[in-house]
């Protein structure tokens, strides 16, 4: 097997000395020093993070079990919350700091602070527990993003259960197989949802997917009320307004084993079955966090923007767990990047001063075309000087796209981290970080330190500089899949 599509691309473009000396991770004697300590000591490195990162309720004394290869279990006797380390920790630093900045559809805007979400998913988690569902339940969410949908993530997390978030845009018919597979005891969805100006239906597609069969296990469907339209009521509903009615805003988190499942969240399928990708608490916490701060040098005054949608896994590590486990300020927007018009991105980043823009290459691709169809919609048009950072995600970016974005996004001063993993790996496992590494049109260049990544030929030899072949990491890491869910031999 020989792979001959391999680019060679002559452009480099160096941290900035402004960037630079400012940066988490300055320059590559820092990246390589980090990089020997991993290699130097692995166990040390990892567990060292952990304990820097991580609050925990029984500190861990082992970081890593290899005996039942490849079903590693990572500081597996410690405990804690995933919860409590992305809400109550900043309870006594950082109570009115904004969490989150929602930007509605049809561009209103409401916000909450720390200490606000934190009291509204201790009300939500306090109404799951009317359910009387146990620790270790499978809870699927099919909402739409939003402030309610982190509020159901981090409720599941602070309870102890195991969320598995079905995208919004799926049918019935997908939403059918991820019950059954996760054999969820409850659902929590929507009445619908707006969508580029359009108000669709999400309620339907729930009592669809349980008419089809196979779910009996579940037990009950909460619906929170956004659209105000019209749903058939069965007697398995409850609404989310009535579930939290009278309860407390305080709740106390389960703690849990640092292996306990965090969530499922399913694969889509296209390349058969949908896989259940099981991911742990306190190992995937631990790198979604960490690479928040080295991949997106992260700074407290930092308005930081993730496009993507909880149910995809950038939006579980770079929406809900691992922004608000540092703390950050973050955009979540329902809408989509051409309504009202191709400018939308631009104006949410005008309005609300992001500094700091992650999205999709094809959503870039999209805007290009736009912006030269109609001049109005291009990003020439706004003052996005308050970026400083920009990033890809999801698939490669084509060097003419990743040169447009650099120049007519970034001004040619911001840099771009084009990030490369998958919902197995839970975060970054290549990527620039942007004050260290020399940036290349197209390329994510370099291991995120800590991953042991190589590229070999069909036998597992290593291949030459330059030349294509199979890419394996050669090291387990905190945040892999842990199993699939129902089918570990797979």
């Amino acid at each position: 097997m020989s792979i001959k599509s391999v680019s060679h691309e002559k452009r480099r473009f160096e941290p900035s000395a402004a960037f630079k000396k400012n940066a988490n991770i300055a320059g590559m004697g820092a990246y390589n020093a980090l990089c020997a300590e991993a290699e130097q000591d692995y166990e040390g490195f990892w567990g060292k993070l952990a304990r820097e990162l991580l609050v925990w309720n029984k500190p861990f004394t082992k970081t890593l079990n290899e005996d039942n290869a490849p079903f590693y279990k990572w500081f597996e006797d410690g405990e804690l919350n995933v919860s409590v380390n992305c809400l109550d920790k900043h309870l006594a630093t950082i109570p009115t700091k904004k969490a989150i900045i929602f930007e509605a559809d049809n561009g209103d805007t409401k916000s909450v602070t720390y200490k606000e979400l934190y009291h509204q998913v201790c009300l939500f988690a306090n109404g799951l527990k009317t359910l009387d569902l146990n620790i270790g339940d499978r809870v699927i969410i099919y909402l739409p993003i939003g402030i309610e949908a982190i509020t159901a993530m981090q409720a599941c997390a602070r309870l102890g259960l195991v969320h598995s978030v079905v995208f919004g845009g799926f049918s019935a018919k997908s939403l059918n197989e991820r019950i059954i597979d996760a054999g969820a005891v409850a659902v929590i969805t929507s009445d619908g949802q707006y969508r580029g100006g359009k108000t669709l239906p999400l309620k339907k597609a729930v009592d669809d997917g349980i008419a089809m069969g196979g779910c009996e296990h579940v037990q009950k469907v909460v619906v929170l009320k956004k659209t105000e339209q019209d749903v058939t009521w069965n007697n398995k509903d409850i609404w989310w307004h009535d579930l939290i009615a009278d309860q407390d805003d305080e709740c106390p988190p389960v703690m849990v084993n640092a292996e306990h499942p965090l969530f499922i969240l399913h694969t889509s399928g296209s390349t058969g079955k949908p896989k259940g990708v099981q991911h742990s608490s306190a190992g995937y916490l631990l790198h979604a966090m960490n690479t928040t701060r080295w991949t997106f040098d992260m700074k407290d005054d930092d308005i930081f923007w993730c496009t993507a949608d909880v149910g995809w896994i950038t939006g579980h590590s770079y929406v809900t767990y691992g922004p608000m486990a540092l703390g950050a300020t973050q955009i979540v927007f329902e809408g989509v990047p051409t309504y009202p018009n191709a400018a939308r991105f631009w104006e949410i980043i005008e309005k609300h001063k992001v500094s700091t823009f992650y999205t999709a290459p094809t959503a870039i691709r999209s805007l290009i075309k736009a912006g030269g169809t109609n001049p109005e919609t291009h990003p020439n048009k706004f003052d996005l000087s308050s970026l400083r950072l920009l990033g890809t995600v999801g698939e490669p970016i084509n060097p003419e796209a990743w040169m447009w974005y650099h120049k007519e996004v970034g001004g040619e001063r911001c840099p771009i981290v084009d990030t490369f993993w998958q919902t197995e790996t839970g975060g970054h496992v290549i990527t620039p970080l942007p004050g260290a590494t020399a940036l290349v049109p197209g390329s994510c260049t370099l291991p995120f330190p800590g991953i042991d990544i190589d590229v070999v030929d069909e036998t597992g030899k290593d291949t030459p500089w330059g030349e294509g072949g199979l890419l394996v990491i050669k090291k387990p890491w905190p945040s892999m899949i842990r199993t699939i869910y129902g089918d570990p031999e797979r």
